[in-house]
């Protein structure tokens, strides 16, 4: 709802709210040209309150930038009506132009310069930060993340008058539709090309996830203060090896460091533990996911025997030695072997490998954070709403730039994973496995 400063009397008599008195600028002392200016911008902003607070703003906002920008002719050029010999630039009228407002390409009549001799123009910087297309697309993405959609895009805009907005463009659905695209574009390509190697990155996730009918691949990184960064994201599935392998290598290009010892979150996907594997040798470490575990077996029972398979297998997993871990996890593969036996090989199957936070003797709240992939698979779902308006997905490059704007979006989201506080612990239990000598651990504040 606009907003009015008109009295509760006023509304209920139906009578236009009367403007509050003013006293005229060049009665508080300010200089006499200055004091017209400002009398005549409160005028401006007077007479369009009436629209609302934000309309009668922007049509001051327009007349500043008109005096910004005739202030910059004025510094480059030099007065009207004062020969210089030493001018390097001169008056060159006027023409159309346009400038990004509240949503909206706005046309207007920029001044314009040329040099001297005639030969080139002259840009002003303060048309080209006015004109600054960025602002436009930047609020076109984070509207349509919000689940705005392209054809109601105009009218999620904030209100700028009557006369602003019958000027307006911009805000068409083919228009909205391509910026949307190119600003997406730009994410992706942003996230795809980020450098890893300017911070150390003690923990990374990949999980696999569904944008419409396309199979994509992410990945996850958390620093060694405990901050989450998306890092990438390729079509394909876990179980792709080409795919899956392209991610990981293109991870290590960009400067992921092994060499102190990382520890890889995973969901179980062989390809994906291959790839680990053939990039980064026995200086990863990898756990498997134990909620994907326990589906994986318990989808082998019937749902009565599910809970206290359950129990078992988080107690097995609670016990701190390694050792006693897996031996009481391979008791209950040997139980269920006759009566159960898929839910036995599938245990058995990378059983080790959901042991290893227990080897690098990971407790506490970090336990529970690195245990699984949850934390992926919570930015996944902040991506998933930010597409969840989305009814056709067109290709898999779509399915990409949609994934790649929700994870930088989702960014902005994250808090440091519980138990960060315990991270140097984790770096040094990482050194040890790699036969690095530990150095001395540093607080995290």
């Amino acid at each position: 709802m606009p907003y009015s400063h008109a009295t509760p009397s006023a509304e209920r008599s139906g009578r236009e709210p009367e403007l509050p008195e003013r006293l005229p600028s060049s009665a508080r002392g300010l200089p006499e040209g200055l004091a017209t200016r400002v009398d005549g911008h409160l005028a401006s902003f007077a007479e369009h309150l009436r629209e609302g607070l934000l309309a009668a703003s922007v049509a001051v906002g327009l007349e500043v930038m008109d005096e910004l920008m005739a202030a910059e002719v004025t510094e480059v050029v030099g007065p009207r009506g004062k020969h210089q010999e030493s001018r390097t630039a001169t008056r060159h009228g006027t023409e159309r132009g346009r400038v990004t407002l509240g949503g909206r390409r706005l046309p207007i009549q920029r001044p314009r310069v040329r040099t001297a001799d005639g030969t080139a123009e002259v840009p002003l910087a303060s048309y080209d930060a006015f004109t600054d297309s960025d602002l436009l697309a930047e609020g076109i993405v984070a509207r349509m993340l919000a689940g705005l959609s392209t054809r109601r895009y105009g009218a999620g805009l904030e209100p700028v008058g009557a006369g602003v907005e019958a000027r307006a463009a911009g805000t068409s659905r083919s228009a909205v539709s391509r910026r949307f695209v190119a600003a997406t574009s730009r994410r992706l390509t942003e996230l795809l090309s980020r450098p890893l190697g300017e911070q150390r990155l003690l923990v990374v996730y990949l999980d696999g996830f569904k944008m419409g009918g396309h199979l994509l691949v992410g990945a996850l990184g958390v620093t060694a203060d405990g901050t989450k960064v998306p890092l990438g994201v390729v079509e394909g599935t876990t179980e792709n090896a080409a795919v899956v392998t392209s991610l990981v290598t293109d991870l290590r290009d960009r400067g992921l460091d092994a060499s102190t010892g990382i520890l890889f979150v995973i969901d179980g996907g062989k390809a994906l533990r291959a790839a680990i594997g053939a990039v980064f040798g026995a200086s990863a470490a990898v756990q498997r996911c134990r909620r994907h575990k326990e589906r994986n077996v318990t989808d082998h029972l019937p749902e009565v025997e599910r809970p206290l398979l359950l129990r078992r297998l988080r107690a097995a997993w609670a016990e701190p030695d390694p050792a006693a871990a897996e031996a009481a996890l391979e008791a209950i593969a040997r139980g269920l072997a006759h009566h159960r036996p898929g839910a036995a090989a599938s245990l058995r199957e990378g059983l080790a490998e959901t042991l290893t936070v227990n080897r690098l003797g990971v407790s506490g709240s970090l336990l529970r954070t690195l245990e699984s992939t949850n934390p992926i698979e919570s930015m996944i779902e902040i991506v998933r709403d930010h597409a969840t308006r989305v009814k056709r997905w067109e290709s898999g490059e779509m399915a990409l730039r949609w994934a790649a704007a929700g994870m930088l979006a989702a960014q902005g989201q994250f808090r440091r994973v519980r138990g960060f506080r315990e991270l140097p612990l984790l770096a040094m239990a990482l050194q040890r496995a790699v036969g690095l000598p530990e150095q001395e651990e540093v607080a995290i504040a």
